[in-house]
């Protein structure tokens, strides 16, 4: 039986960063087009956001968990404790975990829908959660066939940030769009970052990630276009709205240290596990700044 801690290390939270930071950033983006004077349905459908996202980024945690343990895909690992590949978990326990936070992610969407009253919704929170699931589950996972990246950028990138800014604001704008692919590049980054790490252990499992395909070279100069591309991104939004400068800022310094991990540094194997940490950080420091800064424009 698992300890809470080991349940806790399964859920994988060097990830949930990707969860957080597009809520902020949509809520960010919306309270630019409605202002603070509408704070309660911002302050209410952002924490029902926020639930869906960190609920789906556990369930895919717990799902890849299950479905690489049960493939024998984690019986090498040199990242962080794997609940069922390392037998700390049974596997159904694992899927049930999983399932559960799916579970508790389709309650919180559904909430949110009905406030909003954009039910067309449902087909997009039902494909997110299939999404997750399938991403190494299911027979043919897409995951497997270095596919991974568009999830994460599509799911916790434009999904996740557009949504969120739409269920406040019922509209889309080119700005939100932008930073919508600001954070699904460092998103990505993320995943990246960690299949940098298990390319030899994934090419022998026959798991064949992006990474995989492009090799160690190609992996970690795409590592380097999509955080270039981040920052540039960010660009045109403050120039739109120029309390996000601070964001553009924020973007810079935070890509200062994945940068050096994997690009200056070449790190490898188990030396490049703070590279998540680092990449996750960015994707929040500069999500959070885009909220403090067009909060405080707002207030004044």
């Amino acid at each position: 039986m698992a300890t809470a801690s080991q349940w806790l290390a399964g859920a994988r939270p060097r990830t949930l960063p990707a969860a957080v930071a597009p809520v902020a950033a949509g809520i960010a983006c919306a309270i630019a087009v409605t202002g603070l004077s509408v704070w309660p349905t911002l302050l209410v459908r952002g924490l029902l956001a926020l639930l869906l996202s960190l609920s789906l980024q556990v369930g895919v945690n717990y799902a890849n968990d299950y479905s690489d343990g049960i493939r024998g895909t984690d019986d090498d690992r040199v990242g962080p404790l794997r609940l069922t590949g390392s037998g700390a978990a049974s596997p159904t326990a694992v899927k049930r975990a999983a399932f559960l936070s799916f579970g508790v992610g389709a309650v919180s969407g559904l909430v949110l829908v009905a406030l909003a009253g954009a039910w067309w919704l449902l087909i997009v929170g039902a494909a997110s959660i299939l999404a997750g699931w399938f991403y190494t589950g299911g027979s043919k996972p897409y995951g497997y066939l270095g596919l991974g990246e568009v999830f994460v950028f599509v799911f916790f990138g434009l999904v996740a940030v557009i949504g969120t800014f739409y269920l406040v604001t019922l509209t889309v704008t080119w700005q939100v769009v932008l930073v919508a692919c600001s954070v699904g590049l460092v998103a990505s980054n993320i995943l990246v970052a960690n299949n940098l790490r298990d390319i030899p252990t994934d090419k022998e499992s026959g798991k064949i990630t992006l990474a995989v395909r492009l090799g160690d070279a190609g992996t970690r100069r795409l590592f380097a276009v999509f955080l270039v591309l981040a920052v540039v991104l960010l660009v045109p939004v403050a120039l739109s709205y120029p309390a996000a400068w601070l964001a553009v800022a924020a973007a810079a310094l935070g890509a200062i240290a994945p940068w050096r991990i994997v690009v200056s540094a070449r790190a490898e194997g188990r030396n490049l596990i703070p590279a998540l940490g680092a990449t996750g950080r960015m994707e929040l420091l500069f999500s959070l700044a885009l909220l403090a800064a067009l909060g405080s424009a707002a207030a004044l």
